[in-house]
């Protein structure tokens, strides 16, 4: 008797191996030429999200082992003092109240104050120490002020000081300066003429 070989069955097998592989190589391909337009799109959404909120920040700063209370006050042109008894005015919102070590679990001492858009004219910028439970006999704050013109253009630091405070209830104005509409800092308006912002506003 004799036999036949079948090779339908095993041409059948190949096909459909080869079928298989065939598809998931275009899935490859196809998943790898989808990566160069999706990265692009996600870099540029992180940046969006990443770029400071405002046009004119100001931020101050202290050692974080300091349990100190350091208030800032800002007023812009025309605008109310902006400060922790009042977060919000027209130009200035304060975003961070920091207590000291009082109900923070950052480690860090800031506050910073951001604005929506930039109005020319003179500001004012004043710490304020508020408490001092550390009882140290002054408290070193840095304080930095940024302008943004609009969203495309860069972060640039034009004014920045390190100065203490010294007692508890004491106010200091650190700068007082007129920027242009484009944010630039008016050559010779920078001093540091004492105006109480705080008195200002209810507490």
């Amino acid at each position: 008797m004799q036999m036949l070989d079948d090779d339908s069955g095993d041409d059948a097998d190949i096909v459909f191996r080869d079928l298989i592989m065939l598809m998931l190589s275009g899935f490859v391909t196809v998943a790898v030429l989808m990566l160069a337009h999706i990265n692009p799109k996600a870099s540029a959404v992180n940046a969006k999200e990443t770029a400071p909120p405002g046009n004119v920040m100001v931020e101050a700063n202290w050692p974080p082992d300091y349990d100190s209370d350091v208030d800032l006050w800002v007023q812009a042109p025309g605008d109310m003092p902006v400060g922790y008894s009042n977060k919000g005015g027209a130009v200035f919102n304060l975003l961070r109240d920091d207590l000291g070590q009082q109900l923070d679990v950052s480690g860090l001492n800031y506050e910073s104050s951001f604005s929506r858009g930039i109005t020319p004219g003179e500001y004012t910028v004043n710490l304020h120490l508020y408490r001092n439970r550390a009882r140290t006999p002054a408290v070193p704050v840095t304080v930095v002020v940024s302008t943004k013109p609009d969203a495309s253009a860069p972060t640039r630091q034009v004014l920045m000081t390190r100065l203490t405070i010294e007692r508890e209830g004491e106010e200091r104005t650190v700068f007082r300066f007129k920027l242009t509409e484009g944010g630039t800092v008016v050559p010779g308006s920078v001093n540091s003429l004492q105006r109480p912002l705080r008195s200002g506003v209810k507490s």
